[in-house]
Order: structure tokens, then C-alpha cells, then sequence
């Protein structure tokens, strides 16, 4: 079967690409790193795992971020999974300009970045590779450290079409 001789349209407009990609549900992560005196971190939902040997996880970050340069500099960071009840912080870092770590408990990781409390899990990573992907930078990092968080959240932070949500329930597929 042959589809008919049409022109596709190949000009997808920024909204309706938005849009669409808003039905895909992400989890929620806080990128964080140090240098010198400095903390840095910025809300992440384009964050997943690459290659289980070695260990490589992977993020996107507009190429214009204010962070991003930072992290590349210390060469290093770690990923924070939000858990259910990191509303509050996940919309902190997202801002840009503000005191972002302002009531903010966290502590050094081994490889010195900052691991949030109350997340459900991070990751210590090393910048493995990045690549430019259109206005955003794909960056891979090799996994060194990981650790559960002893939280009392059960249950990870969502986004899906342009809101927080939740699971339903835990074991409903």
C-alpha cells in the first residue's frame, strides 16, 4: 500500500509541539552541583537513563541557562528525584534569579554536590558527554553514587499536561 503524493507539513509550531509533549507524564528532578562556595540548581523533567553498564543517565537544559555553565565547570552533578511532597522546591528552582537554596536542607554528596533531603532518590554523577540538540544541550553523566533517601514519601513527583500530579494508587497499571 502506498500513502498518497502529499506535501507533509514539516513546520510544527512551538504550542502545539508543547502541547502534544505534555501528554508524555515526567518525573520531576532538581540538577544540583557546587563550586567553590556555591550551590547551583536548577528543575529538570527531561531526565532518564542511558546504558546500564557503565551506568549513564542523561538530561536536557536549554543552552541558554544560567546554571548549566556552572555545573559543566565543577564537571559534576547530582540528580535529585522528587518525591510527592517537593512541590514547593521544584517550583524554587525553576526560578531564575532567585535565592533558589533560601530554607533549602541539603548536604555534600561524595563527589560534593548537593543532595536535597526529603527526595526519593539521587544519583552522583560525572559529565560524561554532551551534545547540542537544536536550543538545548543533551548531557550525559556517569552514574558514581546512588542512594535511597529515608523519606516517608512513597510516592515521585509528576508533571503531565502543564500540572503536578500524582499516581492513583501504588501497583495500578
Amino acid at each position: 500500500m502506498s500513502l498518497p503524493n502529499t506535501a507533509i507539513e514539516t513546520s510544527i509550531e512551538p504550542v502545539r509541539f508543547r502541547e502534544a509533549l505534555g501528554n508524555y507524564a515526567s518525573g520531576i528532578t532538581v540538577i544540583t552541583s557546587h563550586i567553590g562556595d556555591e550551590p547551583i540548581g536548577f528543575t529538570c523533567q527531561s531526565f532518564y537513563s542511558v546504558s546500564m553498564s557503565p551506568p549513564l543517565v542523561s538530561f536536557s537544559v536549554m543552552s541558554s541557562s544560567y546554571s548549566y555553565p556552572k555545573i559543566r565547570r565543577a564537571g559534576r552533578f547530582a540528580v535529585n528525584i522528587l518525591s510527592g511532597e517537593q512541590v514547593g522546591i521544584s517550583n524554587q528552582f525553576a526560578r531564575q534569579g532567585a535565592d533558589k537554596w533560601r530554607g533549602v536542607e541539603w548536604r555534600k554528596s561524595l563527589l560534593g554536590n548537593p543532595i536535597i533531603d526529603g527526595s526519593l532518590h539521587w544519583l552522583d554523577c560525572e559529565i560524561h558527554a554532551e551534545h547540542a540538540a537544536g536550543d538545548h544541550m543533551i548531557v550525559i553523566g556517569e552514574v558514581k553514587a546512588l542512594d535511597l533517601q529515608k523519606t516517608a514519601a512513597a510516592q515521585p513527583l509528576l508533571y503531565f499536561k502543564g500540572q503536578y500530579c500524582s499516581l492513583t494508587a501504588p501497583g495500578v497499571v
